[in-house]
């Protein structure tokens, strides 16, 4: 009997909630992998999908996105030996989920912390209430590879934005994974979207992007200069953060704070 062949896997970029190949047909090796290695348009993609999903994922109500999340994490932890083979282990695995459940419990209650009832010299309501910044960038720092990408990237949907993030260029395996994870959740498709490749060859374009509200350069490495450079030419928000970092001014980071007066009726 012929010995059967295993199917290799194919490790592919995640945009829009669907598995592409990167539209130039490049890889590179990471982790003894073929990798997918994103192009500029792959960015353009990304960006596009992430806008289109935005008014469906900030339109939804707090308490559902904190659901959302923390479906996640359950899908995570069903595949924890997996996620323990592509990271640090499964103590690194266990923190990555217990962070998303923490960053969902805080989904619900950012408006009471982070908005206010300003007391205002007229016949006005004054309401000061946390949105959504839009479409974010986020550079993953390299190490570690599962919890630092999460820990950059649940913040930002936690307060409702869409993300296009680029994963660990040297540990690219533990994010293609948990692109994985996200397509069997309730998260809609497009509000992540999740690249493979070289950082210094996408980053400049997400800093560049018209249609980018707010860049995360924690895992810019030494081109940070440059990005905050090309981030000012639309007012872009530029997000430095921690690779380990959990607290609610991290996802306060990505928000804006809106303030609404109203008639008092008589």
């Amino acid at each position: 009997m012929t010995e059967r062949l295993p199917v290799r896997k194919t490790y592919k970029l995640f945009i829009g909630g669907a598995f592409p190949r990167s539209e130039s047909g490049r890889t590179y090796e990471a982790e003894g992998q073929n990798v997918a290695r994103a192009s500029r348009k792959d960015v353009r993609d990304s960006v596009r999908a992430g806008r289109a999903a935005l008014p469906k994922w900030a339109g939804m109500t707090a308490y559902n996105r904190g659901q959302i999340l923390y479906r996640l994490a359950e899908m995570i932890e069903a595949r924890s030996s997996e996620f323990a083979e592509l990271s640090t282990g499964s103590d690194e695995v266990e923190r990555t989920v217990d962070r998303i459940v923490w960053y969902a419990g805080w989904a619900d209650k950012l408006a009471q912390v982070l908005g206010s009832s300003n007391p205002v010299a007229g016949p006005y309501f004054n309401f000061t209430v946390p949105e959504p910044t839009g479409v974010v960038a986020i550079l993953a720092p390299d190490e570690p590879p599962l919890l630092s990408l999460v820990s950059r990237i649940v913040p930002a949907l936690t307060g409702g934005n869409a993300v296009v993030a680029v994963a660990s260029e040297t540990h690219p395996l533990a994010a293609i994974e948990l692109a994985e994870a996200l397509a069997t959740s309730d998260v809609p498709g497009g509000v992540v979207n999740l690249l493979t490749g070289h950082r210094d060859e996408l980053a400049p374009w997400l800093a560049s992007h018209m249609d980018v509200n707010a860049i995360d350069i924690t895992g810019a490495n030494g081109v940070s200069t440059e990005l905050e450079r090309a981030a000012a030419d639309n007012v872009k928000r530029v997000v430095r953060g921690e690779p380990d970092s959990q607290s609610p001014w991290e996802i306060a980071s990505f928000l804006e704070l809106k303030t609404v007066w109203h008639p008092v009726g008589q």
